[in-house]
C-alpha cells in the first residue's frame, strides 16, 4: 500500500484505489522525501530519461528550431479551437465515427456506461489513456458492474497495485522489478515469484492476450486529432493500443478538446518532438491513424467507433489568453523528468492525474484552485521545465500567475478561475495593505522603520513557513539610506581601506 494519503475503497469486489488527496500535498511530500528508496529510484530513473533525451537533442539550435515550429502549431491550433473542433466533428461523422461531447467527468462516464449497457459488455479492455484516468473510468464503471482492464504494461501494474500512475508516460516508474515480481505472485493465480524483467513482461502478455479477443469494447486515448481529415492519431510502443482499437467490435476513444490540429502535416513535427522528449526515441514502435469503423470488404477493425471529447476545465484555461498556453502540452513528460521537485517526491504525492510541473499548471483548471492551491508552489522556479518543453510552454510564468490567482481576486477584464482567491489569508493581505499604505507616506515610513530597528531584538523566532528551513528575519541595525549617507565611512584620519 502506498504510504501517501488515505485509502478510498472502490465498489464491492473491486481493488481499492489508493487515492491521494491533493489537499494533503505538503504532508504527502514529507512522507515522500523520507522514503529513501523512492528518492533513489526516481533519481536514477530521471537521470536515465534525461540522458536518453539529450542524445536526440544534442544540437541545441536544431531543437530550438523544431520547438519553434511545434509551439507555433499548437498556438495556431488553439487560436482556432472552436472552429477546428466543429470541422473535426463534421469529418468524423462523415466517416462513420460517433462523436460525444462531455463537459464533465460525470458526463463522459455516462457515455461509457450507456455504450457498455447497449452492447451488454461486462468488460472493457483499455490502452493507455491519461484522460480515462482523469475521469476515473475504471472505478466509475466498476460501481456499475463493468470492469476495465488496463493493457499497457505500466498501467496494468499500477492497476494490480490499486494505485494511480506516478508518471504520464511510465506509470509504474516508482516500482522496482522486485516489487512487481511480488505483486504478480500475489495477484495473478498460479504465478511464481520472479524478478527477471523479460519473464515479468511475458507473464503480463500471457494474462492480457485473450482479453483483447474476448472484450466487446476497446478503449484508447488520442495523441492528436486532425480536423482536415477526421483522423485520430495514437502513438504507442507496446502494440496494445492497436489491439484495443482493432480487435473488439466497439472502439471508444476519449481525449481532451485541446488535442486537435488543423492538418495532417501539423502532426509530423509534433510527433518528432513527442517521441524524442518522452522516451528518447526517434520514432515509436507504432503510429496508429484511425479514420472510422470497419468498411465494407474489410476483414478486421471495429464495427463502431466513438470519440468522447472532454472539456473538464479546459475551456476555462482557453478563455483566458494568459492561461491558454497551458493547453499547448503534448503530454511528453519532459518537464517531470527534469524537475528537481518531482525527482525527489515522485508523482503520487501530487494526488492528481497529471503530476509534476505540467500537473501543477493544468490541475487547477481541471479540479479548481481550492484543492490544488499548493501545487503551483511546488517549484523552485529554476526554469528547467520551460527549457526542455518541446512546445514552448512558459511553465514558470504560469506557476506565478496561479500563485497570484490562488490568493487574489481576478483582475478587471479577466474571468475568475474556479476557486480563485481560495488561499487568501486575511492576516497576510492586511499586512501587505498596511505595508503599501506606509510606503506611500515617507513622513511616517522613516520613523516607523527607525522604531522597528530599535525593537529588532523582539523579532519572533517563528515566522511561518520561512523559519521551517531558515533563520528568523531581523531588520538590519543600519539601513541602506544611512549607509549611503556615510555613517559607515572611515572616520577622519583613519587609514584608508
Amino acid at each position: 500500500m502506498s504510504r501517501l494519503g488515505p485509502t478510498a475503497e472502490g465498489a464491492a469486489g473491486v481493488s481499492p484505489l489508493h487515492f491521494v488527496d491533493p489537499r494533503r500535498f505538503k504532508a504527502n511530500t514529507r512522507d515522500a522525501v523520507e522514503d529513501a528508496h523512492l528518492r533513489k529510484s526516481f533519481r536514477s530513473a530521471m537521470d536515465f530519461l534525461q540522458e536518453r533525451r539529450a542524445v536526440h537533442f544534442g544540437d541545441t539550435a536544431a531543437f530550438d528550431g523544431l520547438r519553434r515550429v511545434g509551439e507555433a502549431i499548437r498556438r495556431y491550433s488553439l487560436s482556432r479551437l472552436p472552429e477546428l473542433l466543429e470541422q473535426l466533428e463534421q469529418r468524423l461523422v462523415e466517416r462513420g465515427v460517433q462523436v460525444h461531447w462531455a463537459a464533465t467527468p460525470e458526463e463522459a462516464n455516462a457515455v461509457f456506461l450507456a455504450l457498455a449497457r447497449r452492447h451488454a459488455a461486462g468488460r472493457m479492455v483499455k490502452g493507455k489513456s491519461m484522460v480515462s484516468e482523469e475521469i476515473e473510468l475504471n472505478h466509475r464503471m466498476a460501481e456499475h458492474g463493468v470492469s476495465c482492464l488496463e493493457s499497457d504494461m505500466g498501467e496494468y501494474i499500477v492497476q494490480l497495485a490499486g494505485e494511480r500512475p506516478s508518471h504520464i508516460i511510465m506509470p509504474a516508474i516508482h516500482k522496482t522489478k522486485e516489487q512487481i515480481g511480488r505483486l504478480f505472485a500475489d495477484q495473478i493465480p498460479n504465478t511464481a515469484y520472479t524478478d527477471d524483467v523479460d519473464a515479468l513482461i511475458a507473464i503480463g502478455r500471457r494474462e492480457l492476450r485473450n482479453e483483447f479477443r474476448d472484450a466487446k469494447i476497446g478503449v484508447s486515448g488520442v495523441n492528436f486529432m486532425v480536423a482536415e481529415t477526421g483522423s485520430l492519431v495514437l502513438v504507442e510502443n507496446e502494440g496494445n493500443g492497436r489491439m484495443c482499437t482493432s480487435v473488439p467490435d466497439v472502439h471508444i476513444a476519449i481525449t481532451g478538446i485541446e488535442k486537435v490540429v488543423e492538418r495532417f502535416d501539423h502532426v509530423l513535427p509534433l510527433f518528432s518532438l513527442l517521441t524524442r522528449s518522452a522516451t528518447g526515441q526517434a520514432v515509436t514502435t507504432y503510429l496508429n491513424v484511425i479514420t472510422g469503423p470497419r468498411r465494407d470488404g474489410e476483414l478486421d477493425g471495429p464495427r463502431e467507433v466513438h470519440l468522447i471529447l472532454l472539456d473538464n476545465g479546459r475551456s476555462q484555461a482557453w478563455r483566458d489568453v494568459d492561461f491558454r498556453p497551458t493547453l499547448q502540452c503534448i503530454r511528453c513528460g519532459a518537464c517531470m523528468n527534469h524537475c528537481p521537485v518531482y525527482a525527489r517526491i515522485g508523482g503520487l504525492a501530487y494526488g492528481t492525474t497529471y503530476p509534476g510541473p505540467i500537473g501543477s499548471i493544468i490541475s487547477p483548471h481541471l479540479l479548481g484552485l481550492e484543492p490544488t492551491q499548493d501545487l503551483p508552489t511546488a517549484s523552485s522556479l529554476c526554469g528547467a521545465c520551460a527549457e526542455v518543453c518541446p512546445v514552448g510552454i512558459p511553465i514558470p510564468d504560469l506557476l506565478m500567475q496561479l500563485r497570484r490567482a490562488s490568493k487574489h481576486d481576478a483582475e478587471p477584464g479577466h474571468a475568475p478561475l474556479a476557486g480563485q482567491a481560495s488561499a487568501e489569508d486575511w492576516v497576510e493581505a492586511l499586512a501587505w495593505r498596511a505595508w503599501a499604505w506606509l510606503n506611500e507616506r515617507p513622513g511616517l515610513y522613516r520613523p516607523a522603520v527607525r522604531l522597528a530597528r530599535l525593537l529588532r531584538g523582539l523579532a519572533p523566532p517563528w515566522q511561518g513557513g520561512w523559519t521551517a528551513h531558515r533563520t528568523p528575519m531581523k531588520l538590519a541595525a543600519r539601513g541602506l539610506r544611512e549607509r549611503i549617507a556615510g555613517e559607515d565611512q572611515p572616520k577622519t584620519g583613519a587609514a584608508p581601506r
